[in-house]
């Protein structure tokens, strides 16, 4: 199958190849033949006819550092007629723009495939669908509230607070048992957001790693386990956690076959899930998945080639129901 497939990521320039699952997942479709384009989110116009265009330039990649991406000339590609597969890979935050980039990409779902698909992109951030999980989940609180998190650890202990729509391990406080600085923080938080904040124990299982756990169409593609780096207790590879190869335990896999078909009829195809003490699920990303390619260096699987098989799935499914 030769795809005509559009991007929309953040600036090519800027991404590390080692490590970026949208450049592995872009190297993939161009060694099945597929013609790429990129595109960045900004560009999205809806003109008066109901068109989805963006500004956008054709594009081919290889794994080379420094040199890594080649561009043509730029182009205004209609997305609902010029391509076939639309991927929608740039990173939160969650915010308006992101939500409203959502809501154009889901007037061309008819048309063109978008992957994830954006109406369950919009209404499954990571910290928010995750709560339809809560028997897989630590105690979990969500507020603005200091004198309900003050009652929350009067139970639990020390916690960890998290932004609702952060992302890559960011702006995650620890906050002792002592309740130390707490208020100085809610402060902080409730001037910075205006969403309720996620608050729950500090699990200090993590010290021994967060797993993430890559899902491709309802199907387990894989795992790494993330170790934090020194001094810290964050493990996200962003925030200079390490990987290591890994193992589903019987819980996990638990949690894998609860979630699985809720993301296939969803058109989640690339999900990613966070796992920490082998029990404990905190996460389901769904808006700009990673992790692909420490996956399959340590397991010698093929997790793009993965990806674009369903994807090709998909659009025969379509093709045949039209």
């Amino acid at each position: 199958m030769s795809l005509r497939v559009a991007v929309q990521m953040d600036p090519i320039e800027s991404i590390n190849i080692a490590g970026d699952s949208s450049f592995a997942l872009m190297l993939s479709a161009q060694s099945r033949g597929y013609r790429l384009y990129e595109y960045q989110v900004e560009s999205l116009t809806l003109d008066a006819d109901d068109r989805l265009h963006a500004e956008a330039w054709p594009v081919t990649v290889q794994r080379v550092e420094g040199d890594h991406f080649r561009r043509g000339e730029r182009v205004r590609l209609d997305l609902g007629r010029d391509v076939d597969v639309v991927l929608m890979r740039q990173d939160p935050p969650f915010h308006m723009g992101y939500i409203t980039a959502t809501h154009l990409l889901e007037r061309i779902r008819h048309e063109t495939l978008v992957v994830n698909d954006p109406v369950s992109v919009r209404n499954a951030p990571e910290k928010v669908m995750v709560l339809n999980y809560r028997h897989f989940m630590p105690p979990t609180l969500v507020t603005r509230s200091v004198a309900e998190v003050r009652r929350f650890m009067a139970e639990h202990g020390a916690i960890v607070v998290k932004p609702i729509h952060g992302n890559g391990g960011k702006a995650i406080f620890r906050v002792p048992e002592n309740g130390e600085n707490l208020s100085a923080l809610f402060e902080v938080f409730n001037q910075t957001w205006p969403e309720p904040h996620m608050v729950q124990p500090f699990l200090p299982e993590v010290a021994q790693g967060d797993k993430r756990i890559v899902l491709v169409d309802g199907e387990v593609a894989g795992a790494i386990n993330r170790l934090p780096g020194a001094g810290e207790f964050r493990s996200n590879l962003a925030m200079g956690g390490s990987a290591q190869p890994t193992t589903l335990t019987e819980r996990e896999q638990e949690i894998c076959a609860a979630l699985g078909p809720d993301l296939k009829r969803l058109g989640l195809i690339f999900v990613g899930i966070d796992v920490i003490g082998e029990k404990w699920l905190t996460e389901i990303n769904v808006t700009s998945p990673t992790g692909i390619v420490a996956i399959d260096r340590f397991n010698g699987t093929d997790t793009a080639g993965r990806i674009w098989d369903a994807i090709e799935r998909r659009l025969a499914a379509r093709a045949k129901a039209a």
